[in-house]
């Protein structure tokens, strides 16, 4: 019998057994790239939602810093009322209010842990949509901004004389959420007012 023959028989099967694992190698790794262009996708659409109630948040907060300096949300037009549950004001009407120390958001709440736990919060805060917010009423309404859970809101609270004993301070909770009541963003800030002119040297 001819050597060589017998090689190739030996031989015999081998080209398709390697292109049967060249295959498999391809098929599982052609899964696992589709797998994670998926959860790239969730990862995106998070970030997403996060961004969006993180600055609808923002939004709020600087819209209730900004109301606290106008005349209507001045002390003497708007003195600080002990607030309590009931339904909430709409700052887009007009509407707005500065509560007491006494009556903070953690003690409306039970417990400072609640404040970001039970929210939207129970009817104890000024709802505010910025302009250009697609509302929970105005769903469908625009294709390329979905709705937002729910309409952002803002709590404010009179802490007294500021440290400066140069004016007001005003602890500003804001909230918004994403699209979905699975994604909300709460911010908070320390604001002064300060009243009267002051003479900064230039007179």
């Amino acid at each position: 019998m001819n050597p060589c023959r017998a090689e190739a028989c030996r031989e015999c099967g081998m080209a398709l057994v390697s292109s049967m694992l060249l295959l498999l190698i391809i098929t599982i790794l052609a899964m696992s790239m589709f797998r994670s262009f998926g959860v790239q996708e969730k990862i995106a659409g998070n970030l997403r939602e996060k961004d969006r109630a993180l600055h609808a948040a923002v939004s709020v907060q600087q819209y209730a810093e900004w109301w606290l300096t106008q005349p209507a949300g001045s002390i003497a037009a708007s003195a600080p009322v002990t607030c309590a549950l009931g339904v909430p004001l709409n700052a887009n009407a007009g509407q707005s209010q500065i509560c007491t120390s006494a009556s903070s958001l953690a003690n409306l709440l039970g417990s400072p842990t609640a404040v970001t736990q039970n929210l939207p919060w129970p009817a104890t805060y000024v709802q505010y949509s910025p302009a250009g917010m697609a509302t929970p009423a105005q769903a469908g309404t625009n294709a390329n901004d979905p709705p937002y859970a729910w309409t952002p809101g803002y709590y404010i609270v009179d802490l007294g004389v500021a440290a400066d004993a140069a004016g007001e301070a005003y602890q500003i909770t804001a909230f918004s959420s994403g699209g979905t009541t699975s994604t909300v963003a709460v911010v908070e800030s320390t604001y002064e007012v300060q009243q009267g002119v002051v003479n900064r040297g230039g007179l």
